[in-house]
């Protein structure tokens, strides 16, 4: 395994991060214990979790996915070997706090020890902001975005976070912060405003990225490399649609794609870029996950990249995705159908 400092912090984490989104609906309690069982053995010791999942969430598998780390943890002692992030929401899941979940003091405060309690430990390693208060681009909603709030009023919100999250910092409940699906602005507003107040710096910033998914090039890849807030891929494959398994309409029993009403993902111009990228790793005689894979895990603004599966031969393969370098020749080739397929869906 390879490993790579979290932000500014004394961690190491490693490139390969286990995500655990599907563990209390697509995986049971057993099946995510032997996932981190394979893992932490591989030298996966960064692993990411949310008060939100299981995935596709809802209001029955709100907090199953940190209760099946919990009970791991519980049962092998091994919680000090495991750097843990988990999520707060924010606004949008009528079932989350009755619906008036929203990134603030009263909220972070409920969350954390929500979580807490759920993973059975008294800390958490990483804690991050699901999504901003103000509005997200990410989860396709970039179409349509258009962004437009009172920016005193976020900035008096951030520092309440930020205090908010300080003063858990020194009760030794978190250690560190970060981000998730936000924009340069809020990035680079959020590290102005610890500097200036002298409040706990965000460390990361996950969001989404994969060979169909470059919305993170260029202007936060440069701010992750200038300001050592290195991303978190959450999806490098795409919701499993890299792999090929949804191509021309597929459905392949317990696959995610089958639980969802609406994928906007699903558009012929992505399935046409993915039949390339396939293409491509068939050319080099390349396994198409690990290709894509390999190429998030080598980007210089990557601190480490979120992996998923559902049964453990996908998670073995996608581990052993750090044992991949791409030629040169490879990475021209993803080049060119990057410029043809710019954003797919």
């Amino acid at each position: 395994m390879k490993y790579n400092k979290l932000g500014r912090t004394d961690i190491d984490v490693s490139v390969i991060c286990l995500g655990t989104m599907t563990w209390g609906r697509q995986n049971n309690e057993s099946e995510g214990h032997e996932q981190m069982d394979y893992a932490l053995e591989k030298g996966v010791n960064f692993w990411d979790t949310a008060e939100m999942y299981a995935v596709p969430p809802n209001a029955d598998t709100y907090g199953k996915t940190e209760e099946i780390i919990g009970t791991w943890f519980a049962k092998t002692g091994r919680r000090s070997d495991v750097v843990l992030a988990t999520k707060i929401a924010g606004p949008g899941p009528n079932y989350i706090r009755d619906g008036q979940n929203k990134i603030d003091r009263v909220n972070i405060t409920q969350a954390i020890e929500g979580s807490l309690k759920r993973l059975q430990t008294d800390y958490i390693d990483l804690y991050q902001l699901h999504w901003p208060n103000r509005g997200s681009y990410h989860f396709q909603q970039y179409w349509d975005f258009n962004p437009s709030f009172d920016a005193e009023k976020e900035e008096d919100n951030f520092i309440e976070v930020l205090e908010t999250l300080g003063e858990f910092v020194k009760a030794g409940k978190i250690r560190h912060i970060g981000l998730s699906d936000e924009t340069s602005w809020g990035t680079m507003k959020w590290l102005e405003l610890s500097k200036k107040h002298s409040l706990p710096r965000m460390a990361s910033i996950q969001n989404e990225y994969s060979l169909l998914c470059r919305i993170f090039e260029p202007d936060l890849a440069e701010i992750a490399i200038a300001e050592d807030c290195g991303l978190l891929a959450w999806s490098p494959l795409a919701t499993g649609m890299l792999s090929g398994k949804y191509m021309d309409g597929a459905r392949p029993d317990g696959t995610r794609w089958t639980l969802l009403n609406n994928i906007p993902r699903d558009t012929e111009h992505a399935q046409n870029a993915v039949r390339e990228y396939m293409n491509i790793a068939e050319k080099y005689g390349l396994d198409v996950c690990q290709m894509a894979l390999a190429f998030v895990n080598e980007q210089p603004f990557l601190t480490s990249n979120i992996i998923g599966a559902t049964s453990m031969e996908q998670l073995k393969s996608n581990i052993a995705s750090i044992d991949l370098t791409l030629s040169n020749d490879v990475k021209a080739d993803i080049q060119d159908v990057y410029k043809k397929y710019t954003r797919p869906f």
